[in-house]
């Protein structure tokens, strides 16, 4: 019984995760034309309980774009400015990569559900 709670806990664990990515991935989207925005990026961490916990919110430090546009009201005396470093292509990829995940995730958390609700009408006998 123990187990099935455990995988109910690791599967909660990879959908809060997933979640959490999926969130910084929405908020880079959100973001991708404001100027001087830097890309927010996450990692996973394995507990020694087999769950995952997101670990510290990091921000890109790839370059960010330089805009010409002479009208713009942060361009400087070159009529430049700095845009943000955010690949709408990766940040979609991500965010697709994320739903997925989660959907893996909520799949295994119904299966130890069922399988708990299983054991216990077994038990109930």
């Amino acid at each position: 019984m123990t187990d099935l709670i455990q995988s109910l806990a690791v599967s909660a664990s990879g959908m809060e995760a997933q979640a959490r990515r999926l969130r910084h991935t929405t908020e880079n989207i959100a973001n991708a034309d404001t100027p001087g925005y830097q890309r927010k990026t996450t990692d996973f961490r394995l507990g020694p309980d087999g769950t995952v916990a997101p670990g510290p919110v990091r921000l890109d430090p790839s370059d960010l774009a330089r805009i010409h546009d002479p009208g713009h009201p942060l361009a400087d005396e070159s009529g430049h400015y700095l845009g943000s470093n955010v690949d709408m292509v990766v940040e979609i990829a991500d965010a697709r990569e994320a739903q997925r995940s989660y959907e893996a995730n909520l799949r295994m958390f119904d299966q130890a559900r069922q399988m708990t609700q299983g054991l216990i009408e077994l038990l109930r006998r």
